[in-house]
């Protein structure tokens, strides 16, 4: 059981993205280092966790990442978007050997920009299943011309080899930390007005409410 004495941080991660593009699999290659071939489809949504250490400003933090696995299926999308708001960061999957499913990223950034904490989240392009070179039908130059356009990052990641698979991870956590650093001293600047952010303070599980005058955390309720 994780408590509050065991990280600094809890940060929250959604997995996105058509059904069978590969989340799961990508989830279990980064939390266990495992593969299965077969698939399962995923039922609404599953998490798993895992801490990590994250060096800022040559200080260690421990950091819980609470990683959601959620269902691609169209009669779940009621179920996952109540996720959104909660998620600090998200991971959008596409399969390279799926033309549909790279057509469909369009879709789920519409519904982030709708149902997440912003228009603009913390979000980063993954090309699944680069390891299926010979069935591949999404270019690298077309992925990153896409995702260029989108201005996100983009990664190819395989999830049965392992390929950049903890490296797009640690890239969305790159941009969330940068976030809640930018929000935190924007917060710290005296303003006439007051500056009302989401930021996660540390050893709270919930994105909160910081106002820059009276300097004093509060309960969001979104």
């Amino acid at each position: 059981m994780i408590t509050g004495d065991d990280y600094d941080y809890l940060i929250k991660f959604l997995f996105l993205g058509d059904s069978g593009v590969g989340k799961t699999s990508v989830l279990y290659q980064y939390t266990d280092g495992l593969f299965s071939s077969k698939f399962i489809s995923t039922v609404g949504i599953d998490f798993r966790v895992k801490k990590v250490a994250y060096k800022i400003h040559g200080k260690t933090k421990r950091i819980c990442l609470q990683l959601w696995d959620t269902a691609g299926q169209e009669r779940f999308r009621s179920l996952t978007t109540s996720f959104y708001r909660e998620s600090m960061g998200f991971l959008l999957l596409f399969d390279l050997t799926n033309e549909q499913s790279f057509l469909d990223v369009r879709g789920w950034l519409e519904q982030l920009k709708v149902h997440a904490y912003c228009e603009m989240p913390d979000i980063v392009l993954c090309g699944n299943k680069a390891d299926l070179e010979e069935k591949r039908v999404i270019s690298p130059g077309r992925a990153r011309e896409a995702a260029k356009q989108l201005g996100i990052p983009y990664v190819e990641t395989s999830a049965m080899t392992g390929q950049n698979v903890s490296t797009s991870i640690e890239l969305l956590l790159d941009l969330v930390m940068a976030r809640m650093e930018t929000i935190v001293d924007r917060a710290l600047q005296p303003t006439k007005e007051p500056l009302v952010d989401r930021v996660l303070s540390p050893n709270m599980d919930t994105v909160h409410l910081v106002d820059s005058d009276k300097q004093s955390w509060s309960k969001c309720s979104c």
